[in-house]
């Protein structure tokens, strides 16, 4: 098994200050997210994780090399502590960065990464969805992998802004998926209460369809809803609820949210976030 990040978006929802910071550097306290994404692949077993990237997100490719002044500092000043925080080491992964030249959508970007991904299925992970559970969210995905030989998608049951997400068509066992459609524009419309997120297992027979809804394309951007259905029709496609906590960082107001969640697990930052809510009440 092996892990794919798509992180070459503009990121433009947090402008300005994702015009020089990728936004999958913002950080929930003291951890960016990207590192929640590479630890979740870690504890699933992954090793291999291709990152799609772009030219004006160099300082992500850095982010796991490593800092050859700041260890010699803390290592010369005897902070052991800060230097373990910094080392590369922990993260114990094969690493290939493709860079995107061109924004042309996630189908396009899956694609950049066929000759290292083709053969072996895949988790393809989107910075923004975070998850915290007793098991790994990819794991959980790997698990229903590993009874169907299906593509796996994760899904919440009826979230509260259900119509926002890509819904899925599901088959009369409520388990295969027929088709999603996205955003719904009602209620009534939405086929079922499944709402798919970002966090994907595809089997390696995706990218011929890939490939093939490329050459197909004309304008805009290329997704990967093309190849995704054509796996559907062939009753290849399932989907699994998550089970634990699931973090939107898409957008500020989910961001802000992720980090108050992410501070009240710890007793010092939920101190002071209940002495604040004093101070105002």
């Amino acid at each position: 098994m092996k892990g794919l990040i798509l992180a070459a978006g503009y990121g433009t929802r947090f402008l300005p200050a994702s015009k020089t910071v990728p936004k999958e550097l913002f950080p929930l306290i003291d951890k960016p997210a990207i590192a929640f994404l590479i630890e979740e692949f870690i504890a699933s077993g992954i090793r291999d994780i291709v990152l799609i990237s772009s030219r004006r997100k160099k300082s992500l490719e850095d982010y796991f090399d490593h800092d050859i002044e700041l260890e010699t500092v803390f290592r010369e000043e005897g902070v052991k502590s800060k230097e373990k925080l910094i080392k590369v080491k922990p993260y114990d992964i094969n690493l290939t960065v493709i860079r995107q030249k061109e924004m042309c959508g996630t189908g396009h970007a899956m694609l950049q990464a066929r000759h290292v991904l083709e053969g072996s299925p895949f988790i393809t992970a989107y910075p923004d969805d975070l998850h915290f559970g007793e098991v790994p969210l990819s794991r959980q995905l790997i698990d229903h992998y590993e009874k169907t030989g299906c593509s796996v998608l994760s899904t919440l049951h009826d979230p509260p802004e259900l119509l926002r997400y890509g819904v899925l068509s599901l088959a009369s066992d409520n388990y295969h998926v027929t088709d999603i459609i996205e955003k719904p524009a009602s209620m009534e419309l939405a086929p079922s209460r499944e709402a798919s997120i970002g966090r994907f297992l595809y089997t390696s027979d995706i990218f011929p369809y890939l490939q093939e809804g490329w050459e197909k394309h004309e304008d805009g951007e290329y997704y990967h809803v093309y190849a995704l259905k054509k796996l559907m029709d062939q009753n290849r496609v399932v989907h699994s609820r998550v089970s634990g906590l699931r973090l939107d960082t898409g957008a500020p107001e989910g961001y802000f949210r992720a980090i108050l969640t992410y501070a009240s697990r710890d007793p010092d930052l939920l101190r002071i976030l209940k002495e604040e809510a004093a101070a105002r009440s």
